[in-house]
């Protein structure tokens, strides 16, 4: 019988955020982009950034001054301009650079396709960022029969050129598929796959939030491979770096949490043509429109709103979102238009179409009572309990309420009198 051990699959698309803004890889080739974190305001073309003596470059989009740039290409990559760097310092490696706004609309919505296209083929998947996705292997193995199989299988569902590395834990899969510079995926065992993390570069740290802060003080002390920091002592990186500093000397060692899939989940998604609308009022009335729209959509089926989308694409080009989580559950269309009325304001230009879409559902609205009434006696009960301190602690009159008597008096002592609170 035949035994298989644990296998996580990688699944890396590099610069997926660059290429979609562009509009296509073959928009990469050959020329030096890169990816401003703000949508321009006034032009709608990517814009070439020439770097001016005195005065801010004219051919920054509005709101990059000062800022860093996002994803670039290879060409960039080439000249010396990485992720993260300083717009100044980028132009001044590379001054032929092109800006193209961010579309994080087109982007979330390719992600999704893509991801939903790696669970086609049954695999639970952990998106980890645009881009970056993982899923187990061991179930799939039977069902494809065998780990080449299910590979192939999962590059043919992606139907896109990408890198696959796989190994025991999440990191190892990681450092494989950034390593592979072919069609063909590399697989990690258990044995090999720390003597291969040992010698892989630091910089693998960057592609987990926890960790990224940690690469300039690591180099500065001179740590270059992971094999390097997984010799260090966790306790004394667990108290320079604290948590931080024990998460990366796991990953190095081959460490890592199992996987979080993310739960099959129904999505509403209702998008509108602003026309005129497309700011200040009249954009208010038509996000009423849109949450009108949402909440007669059959599919609901009476569930309260937990956390939405609001979208936009800019008649500047590119394009802009915002994801709104409530504090409570709702289904009133006040309260929702209150809250995501206040987000309009954060449109950094005039846009084109407005759209706005339910990320996670509440229970439905005769639950949504039940919890506020069961938190209502929390917070009876509390009061009742703080009061009854107060009084141990500074005698019977310490805790009194005001109670209206005559609101027609002259007199203030007559209107409003104090009287103790009742144990209830």
């Amino acid at each position: 019988m035949r035994t298989y051990v644990r296998m996580v699959v990688c699944v890396h698309l590099p610069r997926f955020e660059l290429v979609i803004a562009a509009g296509g890889p073959e928009r990469l080739a050959g020329r030096a982009l890169a990816l401003a974190p703000l949508p321009g305001a006034g032009r709608s073309a990517p814009m070439a950034a020439t770097a001016g003596a005195d005065s801010p470059d004219p051919g920054l989009p509005a709101g990059c001054a000062g800022g860093r740039v996002g994803e670039v290409s290879g060409a960039a990559e080439a000249r010396g301009v990485v992720r993260g760097m300083a717009f100044g310092e980028a132009l001044a490696r590379c001054p032929e650079l092109v800006l193209v706004p961010a579309d994080p609309v087109g982007v979330a919505e390719a992600w999704e396709a893509t991801v939903a296209a790696l669970e086609s083929i049954g695999a639970a998947v952990e998106p980890a960022r645009a881009g970056l996705a993982y899923f187990q292997a061991d179930a799939l193995r039977g069902l494809y029969g065998g780990d080449r199989a299910m590979l192939a299988a999962a590059r043919e569902a992606l139907g896109r050129p990408a890198r696959v590395g796989a190994g025991p834990t999440r990191f190892c899969a990681l450092a494989a598929a950034l390593a592979v510079r072919s069609r063909r995926a590399l697989v990690l065992d258990g044995k090999e796959a720390q003597r291969w993390l040992a010698q892989r570069p630091i910089g693998l740290l960057g592609f987990r939030a926890e960790t990224e802060a940690l690469l300039e003080p690591l180099e500065r002390l001179g740590v270059r491979t992971l094999g390097e920091l997984a010799r260090l002592s966790r306790p004394a990186l667990a108290d320079r770096f604290g948590r931080a500093g024990v998460l990366a000397h796991r990953l190095a060692c081959g460490e890592d949490e199992p996987l979080r899939p993310r739960r099959a989940q129904e999505r509403l998604e209702e998008t509108l043509e602003v026309g005129d609308a497309s700011s200040g009022p009249a954009l208010e009335r038509v996000l009423g429109v849109l949450v009108d729209r949402l909440l007669a959509r059959r599919e609901r089926r009476g569930r309260t709103l937990r956390a939405v989308t609001l979208s936009a694409q800019l008649l500047s080009g590119g394009g802009w979102r915002e994801r709104v989580v409530f504090r409570q559950a709702q289904c009133e269309r006040e309260r929702i238009v209150l809250a995501l009325s206040v987000r309009l304001t954060m449109l950094p230009a005039p846009a084109a179409t407005l759209g706005l879409g339910v990320e996670r559902f509440g229970p439905v609205a005769g639950e949504q009572r039940a919890l506020l009434d069961e938190a209502r006696a929390v917070r009876a009960a509390r009061l009742r309990e703080a009061v009854a301190q107060v009084r141990a602690a500074a005698g019977v009159d310490a805790a009194l309420r005001a109670v209206c008597v005559d609101l027609d008096s002259r007199v203030p002592e007559r209107r409003v009198m104090l009287a103790p609170i009742a144990d209830r």
